[in-house]
């Protein structure tokens, strides 16, 4: 087992976790409370211009025409960026990490797939200026029809909301169109079971509402570089997705992150600063871009709406025999953070429950919606509030107590999870003892005397028979989902030759390496390591 050498970080920090009833000082706390604490926005840079962006009016629309000639004229604007200035103009944050495709332009060109997406920016003097000037933009929209309910994309004939996933879903390694999870045979179970419950459970958007909106100044530095000064919570993410973005070396940039006014999964999409970096890049000053408040709240990624089936079948004396999950995740109009949310979800279920018999499915989902992303705990925080909410309704259908009924069902050292991982270090059974007693809430003795720590494995660790999914048709050869950095050369059709081939041509030189955009790095979702 690895652990960190402690005596290296000894005069940094204390590991030892004994902090209750001491008045400890976080690091940051005498700057936040005097007001000497320095934020991205606190850099005024001279000759710093701004730039703001035009957004869509529509959820769904084809842009016919944009007419930028009156606010190209209007006082102070210095640059109008477009779609076609942007070098690689889409992209999406977990691609970094050979996780998806690109699909999300940091300015529409063809379309426009949610009301608020970026179609135009505009660099002007002043904050001021840049909003007279936007007033002045004309465009002509072609209105699309519109989805915005997960399971009404999933139904045939549905507007195509994201031509990159052409059936309204992601796709998981090139082949699989959700996440699932088959773990014994549920459908037997439920035949069994004395009582069978069906449930549905909705969660809306969230807006993470930071005090700091999402921003950032992009400046020219010294030798072709560009310093950054920037609110997002991954530095590194930022980076690399500027330069993939820029098409440029990801050491053409010097970011500095420093401290993050709010952002609780947030200001992890890279918003501001690619668009802040090129309008540098475009007129040689600073340039910055930050969210006004209603573009935050309107515009800015929200944690995804989700919605969650569950199916439970349960025995008289409280033991659940079987568990059905159905889950949609909201992505909106692009991936961001969604697909891997359900990736999360799927590998929580069922819960930290013993079940036997556990049947998940777990879609990732496009409509028309502002794009969704991280906030705290996605894809497993709204699945445990379902799962937690059907454990009090089944208790109360075979008239347990909700807590005596959480200890009988908990896993304990030794039992197989739906995952095929046995269960280690497990303490439910213990929480939910010291729950009740601080609640001064009564539990039977028997109740008392469980533990996490014995009753574990035996029967509980066999997996059982699993009936083969019959509608999952497998690849001849796993591929792993991966999107290349590199351009590919342009495809040349050649009629086959008449006559016999001449010999073969010497081979040609190779073709130069394409810019680097990051070091090597372990891939978080499939442990493998790319350039």
């Amino acid at each position: 087992m690895l652990e960190l050498r402690k005596d290296i970080f000894a005069d940094e920090r204390d590991d030892n976790l004994k902090e209750i009833g001491k008045g400890t000082q976080r690091q940051d706390m005498l700057g936040h409370v005097t007001g000497t604490s320095s934020y991205f926005n606190d850099h005024k840079l001279q000759g710093m211009l701004h730039l703001k962006v035009v957004r869509s009016a529509h959820a769904h629309a084809r842009l016919r025409r944009i007419d930028t000639t009156e606010a190209e004229r209007s006082s102070g604007v210095r640059r109008i960026i477009r779609g076609a200035d942007v070098p690689r103009n889409l992209n999406t944050l977990l691609s970094l990490i050979n996780f998806g495709k690109d699909d999300e332009p940091s300015l529409a060109v063809d379309k426009v797939r949610y009301k608020g997406e970026p179609v135009l920016a505009i660099v002007a003097d002043s904050e001021r200026e840049a909003f007279e000037a936007i007033a002045k933009v004309r465009i002509d929209y072609e209105p699309l029809p519109t989805v915005f309910d997960v399971e009404d994309a999933l139904k045939p004939g549905a507007p195509v909301v994201n031509e990159t996933y052409p059936k309204n879903t992601f796709t998981y390694h090139e082949t699989y169109d959700h996440q699932r999870l088959r773990f014994g045979d549920a459908d037997a179970a439920f035949a069994t079971a004395d009582h069978v419950l069906e449930q549905r459970y909705q969660m809306s958007p969230i807006e993470h509402a930071p005090t700091e909106t999402n921003g950032a100044i992009a400046a020219p530095d010294t030798n072709g570089r560009y310093v950054v000064y920037t609110s997002t919570q991954a530095l590194f993410f930022s980076v690399d997705t500027c330069a993939k973005i820029l098409d440029v070396p990801s050491n053409t940039f010097h970011f500095i992150g420093g401290t993050v006014g709010g952002g609780f999964g947030g200001k992890v999409d890279t918003l501001t600063e690619p668009l802040a970096i090129l309008g540098a890049m475009l007129t040689g000053r600073p340039v910055r871009y930050v969210f006004g408040r209603e573009e935050e709240m309107q515009y800015g990624p929200p944690r995804g709406a989700e919605r969650i089936y569950i199916k439970d079948g349960v025995m008289r004396d409280g033991r659940i025999v079987a568990r059905k999950i159905r889950a949609y995740f909201d992505s909106g109009a692009y991936t961001r953070l969604s697909s891997y949310a359900a990736v999360k979800c799927a590998a929580h279920l069922p819960g930290p429950y013993t079940i036997p018999n556990v049947y998940g499915d777990v879609y990732c989902v496009f409509t028309n919606r502002t794009p969704a992303t991280a906030m705290r705990g996605f894809g497993v925080t709204a699945m445990d509030f379902a799962i937690e909410c059907q454990m009090d309704k089944l208790a109360n259908l075979v008239g347990m107590d909700p807590m005596e009924f959480r200890i009988l069902n908990a896993y304990r050292d030794g039992d197989m999870k739906a995952h095929r991982r046995e269960a280690k270090n497990t303490a439910l059974i213990e929480c939910v003892q010291v729950a009740a007693e601080k609640a001064k809430w009564p539990i039977r003795d028997e109740f008392k005397r469980a533990s996490s720590r014995k009753d574990g494995g035996g029967s509980r660790a066999a997996i059982p028979a699993t009936p083969p999914d019959s509608s999952r048709t497998r690849p001849a050869t796993p591929v792993q989902q991966r999107t290349s950095y590199d351009r590919l050369p342009p495809t040349v059709t050649r009629e086959p030759p008449r006559d016999p081939p001449p010999p073969a041509p010497p081979p040609s030189p190779p073709r130069p390496a394409a810019p680097s955009h990051g070091a090597t790095r372990f891939s978080s979702v499939f442990g493998t390591r790319r350039r």
